[in-house]
């Protein structure tokens, strides 16, 4: 049994994680083999992914302190493993997904992003999202694309500016 002091240096812990994680998944990982959990975690660990088991008591208790968590409540029951990410929000969901569909477990519960909630039946969706280095990739992308359509219209033999231009313009419509 846990001493008092023991259960608040804990109860500390998760309000540290918390405070730090853009998202915070949950996960039943009942059923799991003490080796399937380890290769989690190491699935987890690289992406870096905060994979971490509490009671449930304590989580919610670190929930409360920190606020904002109580669409939570209802799946702090049964063995859950708590994924917490600061940076690639949806990185969890893709090794949950990922898992889940080799060996049916772990189960995805919930996940709080940004402060918005998102269900068990949401994993497919939040796995599809694109990581922030992704979308920062497709940014770069559409704001180079006109730049090398000028200078590859430029760049044509025998061109003027007004060809140019005109091909330029014929490919924005």
């Amino acid at each position: 049994m846990a001493t008092l002091a023991e259960k608040k240096a804990v109860v500390d812990e998760i309000t540290e994680n918390l405070n730090e994680a853009g998202a915070l998944y949950i996960a039943n990982y009942s059923g799991m083999s003490v080796q399937e959990v380890n290769d989690m975690r190491g699935k987890f660990y690289e992406d870096d992914i905060k994979y971490k088991v509490y009671k449930n008591t304590l989580m919610k208790r670190a929930m409360e302190e920190v606020g904002g968590y109580d669409d939570l409540y209802p799946h702090l029951a049964e063995q859950n493993g708590f994924a917490f990410v600061e940076e690639e929000l949806a990185a969890p969901a893709k090794v949950i997904k990922k898992l889940f569909e080799e060996t049916e477990r772990p189960k995805f519960k919930a996940a709080l992003i940004d402060g918005d909630y998102y269900g068990e039946e949401e994993l497919d969706t939040l796995a599809a999202m694109k990581s922030k280095s992704e979308v920062i990739g497709d940014i770069v992308g559409l704001l180079l694309a006109p730049v090398s359509n000028v200078v590859s219209a430029l760049e044509a033999p025998g061109r003027t500016i007004a060809g140019a231009v005109e091909t330029i313009a014929e490919e924005g419509e």
